[in-house]
């Protein structure tokens, strides 16, 4: 599959995109640089535990004064402290070390977990899960041979988690890496244990770079900036963790043809917070994002089908689960999400359905899972948040 990156700055924020085959199948914006919030998912802190709310198995623990974030009390059983004031698992006064695994949304206080994960290219390490995982995208043979050859690897303190973008890397590269990642491990640990409360042991890169550590090289031809100082920093990342692939990334000044305008980025973006989304063939989604979940209904539009014709009715279906796939990872939605397709008389066509919507989720770098259809005959789906969505990214630089 042919893949690029543009990574383009407008005024003070970054806009990433990813292309599959010339088409943009995500779109990531964040504050630049000089604007990045000061709290974002990945620091790693000492915080002090302010209040426990036993009714609600979490305690509140402040990351610098006045700021207080919200702490599952079943984390404290794996965390580390700096300094424990009693015996039991988590009591008011305690110093320990977190990381910020949600940002504050709206009126929510952002949230930190004891369960500290650094991530590489290839691999994660998990302090407090201590089992050996690997991607269920990658291979049954591979998995059960990267568990077999991380073995020696198996302790009481930490796991790790083989990445997807592993499958193509050898695996001396992902050796090589999780040693790395056990030295920061273990540095950070012993560093944590010398410095004072509210300490700021780590702080995540830029969500750029992030991206491009998250990105599958696999097919990459090519890495576009307009900005020069998000160049020069991209490069760096690419000379000390991705040296060989250097050469994909190039600086793009052209004024007269910039990358907005090459490729339609402004376009995208707004098609991206549309509310309605046309197919093909006339029918059309209606996406709406509530408080609790996603609802998308499909409709026929301006389609034409005689009632009674389940085969037109299945061939209309399948155009709208591609699309569905695709609007899920292209806006990041994530939680529940129900689609409410157009009704189907026979079984085999619901069954046929729903084995191509998996497929079309499949591809999906993100945990996606079709769970079933609901009583009602609402296709539902969850996905895993791994950060905000694009209308609330886009709704905070507004």
């Amino acid at each position: 599959m042919k893949r690029k990156v543009l990574i383009e700055k407008k005024e003070n924020h970054v806009w990433t995109f990813f292309l599959e085959e010339d088409q943009i199948a995500e779109i990531h914006c964040a504050k630049s640089d000089e604007q990045e919030k000061v709290h974002q998912i990945g620091d790693i802190y000492v915080a002090k535990v302010q209040n426990i709310v036993q009714n609600i198995g979490a305690a509140f623990l402040e990351i610098e004064p006045g700021v207080n974030c919200y702490f599952d009390l079943r984390d404290a059983q794996n965390a580390f402290f700096t300094h424990k004031i009693g015996k039991k698992p988590l009591c008011i006064g305690d110093e320990l070390v977190v990381q910020i695994s949600r940002e504050a949304v709206k009126t929510k206080v952002p949230t930190v977990t004891g369960n500290i994960s650094l991530t590489g290219r290839y691999a994660v390490l998990t302090h407090g899960n201590t089992r050996i995982g690997v991607s269920s995208k990658i291979s049954k043979k591979d998995r059960e041979a990267y568990k077999e050859r991380l073995q020696e690897y198996q302790n009481d303190q930490y796991g790790l988690i083989i990445r997807t973008n592993a499958k193509d890397a050898a695996f001396e590269d992902v050796l090589t890496e999780i040693e790395q990642l056990k030295a920061e491990y273990e540095h950070l640990l012993k560093y944590a244990a010398s410095r004072v409360c509210f300490s700021c042991l780590k702080s995540a890169p830029p969500s750029y770079i992030t991206d491009l550590k998250n990105v599958y090289m696999d097919g990459m031809e090519e890495i576009l900036v307009n900005d020069a100082e998000i160049y020069e920093k991209i490069c760096g990342y690419f000379k000390k963790e991705m040296p060989e692939n250097l050469e994909l990334v190039h600086f793009h000044d052209d004024s007269g043809y910039p990358l907005g305008k090459i490729y339609s980025t402004e376009t995208a973006v707004e098609h991206a917070l549309a509310e309605r989304v046309w197919l093909k063939h006339g029918g059309y989604l209606v996406i709406q994002v509530t408080e609790a979940l996603t609802v998308i209904d499909v409709n026929s539009g301006k389609n034409v089908r005689k009632k009674g014709d389940d085969e037109s009715t299945l061939k209309m279906n399948l155009e709208a689960a591609k699309e569905t796939a695709r609007q899920i990872r292209l806006r990041n939605l994530s939680g529940i999400i129900l689609i409410d397709f157009i009704n189907q008389d026979e079984e085999k066509n619901e069954e046929t359905l729903l084995k191509e919507f998996r497929y079309f989720l499949a591809k999906d770098p993100i945990q996606t899972t079709l769970v079933d259809i609901t009583a009602l005959g609402l296709a539902e789906v969850t996905r895993k948040k791994v950060r905000k969505p694009l209308h609330e990214a886009v709704r905070e630089i507004e």
